[in-house]
């Protein structure tokens, strides 16, 4: 799980530990405090929290472009594969921005992509898996359509049936 966290693409940011340590240097502590008292009221919060971690990436990058909303309902969450997902895990992200926005020091100064980068870290730590550090400095996407979802999704598709196809290829008469 951590494997997958940490080799996901993320938005084009050159990323490190103490980007905010002259904004806001007590966004880890803020963020985790919210996260830790999300996690008391359900017990959904760590799946649906790392579930949108794992949308938002898969689609543009990890730049928190699935918690954008469209007038017209045409952005990435209103896709059919994303309706799904789960309320607690956006709650889970605008409970730690609320919390982080609370701070003057750093208010409006962290981006939501690194708050849903942070909140998924501190879920799957509290579910007790290990500690990782989380390099900061992505940038929020400004741009969220169901198109791109469906663009990128119908690409992997058809990489997926390629690879199928040539491990069939592959394999002796016996192993099919």
């Amino acid at each position: 799980m951590i494997l997958l966290i940490s080799s996901v693409q993320t938005s084009s940011a050159q990323l490190s530990r103490g980007f905010y340590n002259n904004t806001c240097p007590n966004v880890e502590q803020l963020v985790r405090a919210a996260v830790t008292q999300k996690l008391q009221q359900t017990f959904v919060t760590a799946p649906s929290t790392l579930r949108l971690f794992f949308h938002d990436c898969f689609v543009r990058g990890c730049d928190a472009s699935v918690l954008l909303v469209s007038p017209t309902n045409q952005a990435e969450k209103n896709h059919p594969d994303d309706v799904s997902l789960a309320g607690d895990g956006f709650d889970t992200v605008v409970k730690a921005k609320v919390a982080v926005d609370s701070d003057p020091q750093c208010r409006n100064k962290v981006s939501c992509a690194d708050i849903l980068a942070l909140a998924t870290r501190d879920v799957v730590n509290l579910a007790g898996e290990p500690f990782y550090e989380v390099e900061l400095g992505r940038r929020d996407g400004r741009i969220s359509t169901m198109q791109v979802f469906n663009t990128i999704f119908l690409a992997l598709i058809s990489i997926w049936i390629s690879s199928i196809l040539c491990l069939a290829l592959m394999a002796s008469p016996r192993q099919i």
